[in-house]
């Protein structure tokens, strides 16, 4: 695949993200920033006055970018599995026989979604497929994260998640998003 029109796709997706957080952004950076908030300029002062909003709309942006990022670079990508009514989901996308689910975070400790991750896992391992969770920031909720863990998810974190991400694709996501640091005009994202 081009790496140009990879890289064009990638930015549309942070211009089209950017155009949603206008109106929203206020000056300052904590130190606890991750790559996406430091594209947006978004702090964790700022996250916190509507936290549902903000990682809702983070969890967004990362699974676009993922999702697009591996349906250009990746052979054998596959669309999400529907589970259910159809309206429910057990996984992002596929490549080959791997089902990827990304999370920006996952910060719920509720029984329903603890049951839902395991269930997930579950269901993924008897249709054949081997379940790996993407999560872009470390400070999960540890409960979760074992959730995942007990449905047969292979979780991955920060770091991880990059250096996945790299070897399955071949590109270099981190150094791509650090490089969008405080593009907050949106043309600003297709200059660098």
């Amino acid at each position: 695949m081009n790496t140009e029109f990879t890289e064009t796709s990638l930015k549309d997706i942070l211009k089209r993200h950017k155009r949603s957080f206008d109106g929203k952004i206020f000056p300052n950076e904590p130190p606890d920033e991750d790559d996406l908030m430091l594209i947006f300029g978004l702090t964790q002062e700022i996250k916190s006055k509507n936290k549902q909003y903000w990682g809702k709309q983070l969890g967004h942006c990362w699974e676009d970018i993922i999702t697009t990022l591996c349906r250009q670079k990746c052979e054998n990508f596959g669309d999400r599995i529907k589970y259910g009514s159809g309206r429910k989901h057990l996984c992002d996308f596929v490549i080959g026989n791997i089902a990827v689910d990304t999370k920006y975070r996952i910060g719920s400790g509720d029984q329903g979604t603890l049951d839902k991750f395991k269930l997930y896992g579950n269901k993924l391992h008897e249709r054949g497929y081997r379940p790996f969770m993407l999560i872009l920031r470390k400070d999960n909720l540890p409960s979760a994260i074992n959730a995942c863990q007990e449905g047969g998810w292979t979780v991955k974190t920060d770091n991880e998640t990059y250096e996945y991400i790299s070897g399955i694709t071949s590109f270099d996501l981190k150094s791509w998003l650090k490089a969008k640091r405080n593009c907050y005009n949106p043309s600003d994202i297709g200059t660098t």
